[in-house]
């Protein structure tokens, strides 16, 4: 019996990651390359969704593409399991906590290297530096978040995720101590200096969004939260499992389905908008990392929903465990 439940709970769950992921995909093939999305194929079929718009032969091939992702990821959820039948639950729960932790790492990474860079820029801007160190067409390029967001940004997003494979140390105390550091600045130039920029005050909530989103993931990785515990701690370890086991399946990993799904569905919803557009802050000469802010809430999102799938994996073992004993 329970090698029968064993690879059943197995597909379920990676199913659920690579649905997540497949959902990602289609999001930046709907919103940046016009796709015309998965609704689109059903509303063709009058299944699901009504479609007022007859698609086109290449929008009706491109949502087909779309809708083959989804099916390709339920595939690989299948194939993975039977090529590794002989895996238990709890190494595969181990797999996901470590997936989660590498996103979580790399991110700190990228917001610790991003912040830094867009701080100096955005000095340089203030000052009237740019232009004359890189030349005016280089230099006006540099003041437009489209600009700095692809060419400095993202690069250096993708260098933080090549170190953060390689360093294994989350770095959140340092992060933390950054936060603190950032604050002081501002303080010493504010009252010594008497001099303050916008872009001070966007670095300290950069590092503070980031530092408070990304290490909830890890806090419930560690079960570092705090809990409101009434009846918890004098459960069973069976009681436990169950209750971490229905907690995860009926509360978190919906919850972060449904902040993906409501930030990501249409092309101005709450994530997708100002990331799309590079969002700026309006208020002058600050940083412009605004947009890289709404993409902390997607990080939150989907290393939290990569955790509460672990969550749901490593007590189900227990449970089973149980059982058979």
């Amino acid at each position: 019996m329970i090698e029968k439940l064993n690879n059943p709970i197995r597909i379920f769950s990676w199913s659920i990651i690579f649905l997540t992921f497949a959902f990602l995909i289609n999001n930046v093939l709907n919103h940046w390359y016009d796709y015309p999305g998965v609704d689109k194929f059903f509303g063709s079929y009058n299944f699901f969704f009504e479609n007022n718009k007859e698609l086109s032969s290449n929008e009706f091939y491109k949502s087909w593409i779309q809708f083959l992702i989804y099916l390709i990821a339920i595939l690989i959820s299948f194939i993975y399991v039977k090529l590794y039948n002989q895996v238990e639950i709890n190494k595969d729960s181990e797999y996901l906590s470590n997936f989660s932790a590498y996103i979580i790492r790399s991110c700190f990474w990228s917001v610790l290297i991003v912040g830094l860079v867009d701080m100096i820029l955005s000095f340089l801007r203030v000052e009237d530096f740019l232009i004359p160190l890189f030349g005016e067409n280089l230099g006006m390029n540099l003041g437009k978040s489209v600009f700095r967001g692809t060419y400095i940004h993202f690069p250096l997003i993708i260098l933080a995720f090549i170190i953060g494979y390689f360093t294994k140390t989350l770095g959140f105390f340092w992060l933390a101590f950054l936060v603190v550091i950032a604050e002081f600045q501002i303080v010493v130039a504010r009252f010594i200096f008497s001099y303050e920029q916008t872009f001070m005050g966007d670095l300290v909530r950069f590092w503070y969004g980031s530092l408070f989103l990304f290490a909830s993931s890890y806090a419930l990785l560690k079960e570092g939260h705090v809990r409101v515990d009434i009846l918890y701690t004098n459960f069973s370890e069976r009681g436990k499992a169950w209750s971490n086991l229905l907690g995860s399946l009926l509360l978190g990993i919906p919850i972060c389905a449904t902040i993906l799904l409501r930030g990501m569905w249409c092309q101005q919803c709450i994530l997708n908008a100002p990331i799309k557009t590079f969002e700026q802050s309006m208020s002058g000469y600050g940083m412009q990392v605004k947009y890289l802010m709404a993409g902390f809430l997607a990080i939150y999102a989907l290393t939290m929903l990569i955790t509460f799938t672990s969550f749901f994996m490593s007590n189900s073992s227990k449970l089973l465990k149980a059982k058979s004993n």
